[in-house]
């Protein structure tokens, strides 16, 4: 029997028995279908940045740092600074992760967190305007540590609290003052998502990695205090009804989380 196919019938009978678990009402370790694991956040861990933060859901924990750097704006925005995300998925997180270039599920996760925080506006990038082709460049370095199930949630928090504790660097004659600093960078949204999967007829919040391997359909849905502002579906389908009690769910988790960021 091939490996491929051994995989197909463990998956089948993991199915099978979360099934019936789920069937009474309780997931494997005891949350109900809407509930996150404990959620951490620790901010200023990683002093040589300008901003950094720790998130803990559960047992994954994710790092978030915030560099600046002095750049050239893109051609169709000439006054406004520049936002980039990286992710990085270390190997010593899962045994499922690899060394080498960033791996689809990788580029994946950065693409959601920064589409989170891009499309919620909550950085003025026309204030990274120094002078004609010269811009602030802020990076989000975000790194899985440990990887318990559900990462995607545990990035952003920590990307989003890491802008939290940004501060603001000093420019003289174009160039960045490293050390000196004229305020707090003070983001004036907090966005946030909320991943949930289907199983059997499930839908399960902030899926442990157990979850994650017999899913049907995985949601992730960003929010800011008041709107959408990312959404990502994987595998599967769902209705018009399960698309807008996700939205509802989102909505009170993320306020949750938000929450935590604030402290």
């Amino acid at each position: 029997m091939g490996e491929e196919v051994k995989d197909v019938i463990m998956a089948s009978i993991r199915r099978d028995i979360m099934g019936n678990t789920l069937s009474k009402g309780i997931r494997f370790d005891g949350r109900k279908f809407d509930e996150y694991r404990p959620i951490e956040i620790q901010k200023g861990v990683i002093k040589t940045a300008e901003g950094s933060a720790v998130a803990r859901i559960g047992n994954t924990q994710v790092l978030a740092c915030v560099k600046f750097d002095v750049v050239k704006p893109f051609s169709d925005r000439p006054t406004e600074g520049v936002l980039v995300t990286n992710g990085e998925l270390l190997p010593t997180a899962s045994p499922g992760f690899e060394p080498g270039p960033p791996s689809a599920e990788c580029i994946e996760m950065a693409r959601v967190v920064d589409r989170a925080i891009r499309s919620a506006e909550c950085i003025d990038l026309s204030s990274f305007f120094i002078e004609a082709d010269k811009v602030l460049g802020i990076y989000i370095d975000i790194y899985v540590m440990d990887h318990a199930g559900n990462y995607t949630d545990a990035a952003t928090a920590a990307a989003t609290a890491a802008l939290t504790d940004a501060k603001f660097p000093k420019i003289d004659k174009g160039v960045i003052v490293r050390g000196e600093y004229t305020g707090m960078l003070n983001p004036t949204k907090l966005p946030v998502t909320t991943t949930m999967v289907k199983v059997g007829q499930n839908w399960l919040v902030d899926p442990s990695r157990d979850e994650e391997r017999v899913l049907e359909t995985v949601l992730t849905i960003g929010t800011t205090e008041q709107h959408v502002c990312a959404m990502q579906k994987g595998r599967g389908a769902l209705s018009k009804q399960e698309l807008s009690d996700a939205m509802d769910i989102a909505f009170k988790r993320g306020d949750d989380i938000r929450k935590i960021i604030r402290g």
